[in-house]
């Protein structure tokens, strides 16, 4: 059987109005019920069905590039999906929900970003597995597997999804069995080599998927327009890195977690044995990268201008005692 032909030669419309189409049946659900337990788990799920299952199956070119990176994509979304929905259960409600939930259009928003992150993300898998780049018959390409950029963009995929899943567990871990003490920041295991692991492992896996992808150009020989949209799709790992760098990544966990240990140091409810928890956390960020994982050791005597460039720790993540502390504790003040 040949490929089927929907909409575009490389199934962007086809993909586009499916995850239109489950993530507002997911909207629909969540605003209705007023909860948010289906939220991360649609978004992992829709990955799952849409860019591996719907375009394999469609595409319906089962080269060993094409099954691989599927089933890589596949096993990425089943965890991630699997492992939001269990710790959902089990801790409560996501808290980045909590001022949102009951306003229609501002949850709303999120379910249209979260479309457009599935949508994006899943770009190099999806123009892979299209008949633009893998029918033959139609001038597609299907170099032999084990190319040298096959085998980089699995360990790179593998690399990352073992950082992303032992980041996931221990953070768990830590939390469920209150391990780590309340006055001190998660600087254990793989979190005292970075204070977001989770994210580079996310990161790492969405490059080594888009390497994977790419043999039928570097490889082969496309049509410049199927050339064009592999290129292209270098998209998903960029819009990957750029929504948790700057979006609801790094941004969203920096100043918040800062400011709990603030208050908890400094503010009305203040406890002697939480004094330190503040200079704790500045000790924390002064020896842990943000986001690539490096040894404290090395990390720390690093000169400050090489964090905060080179490294990632840009400014405007730091949360600035005399400004953000001064709101802080007028917030703590008014909640008492």
């Amino acid at each position: 059987m040949s490929p089927v032909h929907v909409l575009d030669h490389f199934y962007l419309l086809l993909t586009l109005l499916v995850t239109i189409g489950y993530q507002l049946l997911g909207f629909a659900i969540a605003w209705t019920l007023q909860f948010d337990k289906i939220t991360d788990f649609t978004g992992g799920m829709d990955s799952h069905l849409e860019s591996a299952l719907l375009t394999l199956l469609v595409g319906n070119t089962f080269h060993a590039r094409n099954i691989v990176a599927s089933v890589l994509v596949m096993v990425w979304a089943a965890r991630i999906a699997g492992f939001l929905l269990f710790r959902v259960l089990k801790m409560g409600s996501d808290s980045r929900f909590d001022e949102i939930r009951s306003h229609f259009w501002k949850f709303f928003a999120f379910w249209i970003g979260q479309m457009l992150w599935i949508w994006t993300v899943s770009l190099a898998l999806t123009i892979l597995n299209s008949p633009g780049v893998s029918d033959l018959a139609d001038g597609g390409s299907n170099p032999e597997f084990g190319t040298s950029r096959d085998i980089a963009g699995i360990v790179v995929w593998a690399l990352g999804f073992v950082i992303e899943s032992v980041a996931d567990a221990q953070k768990y871990h830590y939390k469920a069995h209150k391990i780590v003490p309340k006055d001190q920041p998660t600087n254990r295991g793989l979190w005292a080599w970075s204070r977001h692991p989770s994210y580079f492992g996310e990161i790492m896996c969405w490059w080594g998927i888009w390497i994977l992808c790419l043999s039928p150009t570097t490889n082969g020989h496309l049509p410049p327009s199927s050339r064009a949209a592999q290129y292209g799709s270098i998209l998903s790992p960029i819009f990957t890195l750029v929504l948790l760098m700057f979006g609801s990544g790094v941004p969203t966990a920096e100043k918040p977690t800062a400011k709990r240990f603030f208050i908890l140091s400094q503010g009305p409810n203040a406890r002697e044995e939480h004094a330190v928890a503040w200079e704790n956390y500045k000790d924390h960020l002064r020896k842990t990268s943000i986001l690539i994982p490096l040894p404290p050791f090395l990390y720390g005597p690093l000169p400050s201008i090489i964090k905060k460039t080179v490294l990632l720790d840009f400014p405007f993540y730091q949360f600035d005692e005399s400004t953000d502390g001064a709101a802080a504790l007028e917030e703590a003040e008014r909640h008492e």
